[in-house]
């Protein structure tokens, strides 16, 4: 558990391995801070009446880590008493119910907090090059593009 004050920290962890919530909570906590704000994204087991088998996703590591670390500086433009950030995203085979995703942040009370890691969910969909295959049980697979992209949007 993060015990001393310190410098904000800015965490990154891009991963094979089964993600904990427990290490991404320790990792911003912190004696001034009143609030953190946790969000796990899962595997879910259908899409558009497909039952979904398991996710796959893939990153272009070294620019997806410059991405995250640019959302942390908007976040703490915009909420400035944002103490710590973590984003842990796996990488690989995620099985149903298992979490692809876990953004934790800290700061002396909700609000910032929880708007924090909003922001940080809905960005990272829209800017982070991560890539999501969804296997089906029918042995089909498609790779989805997330509506938020920017290289998606039509001009």
């Amino acid at each position: 558990m993060a015990e001393a004050e310190g410098d904000p920290r800015d965490l990154v962890k891009l991963t094979h391995d089964k993600l904990s919530v427990d290490t991404v909570s320790d990792s911003v906590t912190c004696p001034s801070c009143g609030a953190i704000s946790i969000f796990i994204g899962t595997t879910r087991d259908s899409f558009e009446g497909m039952k979904v088998k398991q996710l796959e996703y893939e990153a272009y590591i070294p620019m997806a880590e410059s991405e995250l670390r640019k959302i942390y500086t908007d976040i703490r433009a915009r909420w400035p008493t944002v103490r710590h950030i973590c984003v842990h995203h796996r990488l690989g085979v995620v099985p149903v119910t298992e979490a692809s995703v876990i953004i934790g942040i800290s700061s002396p009370h909700r609000g910032d907090s929880l708007e924090a890691v909003q922001y940080c969910i809905d960005t990272l969909k829209a800017t982070v090059p991560i890539w999501k295959k969804e296997v089906y049980e029918a042995d089909e697979s498609c790779w989805k593009e997330n509506k938020e992209c920017q290289w998606t949007c039509q001009s």
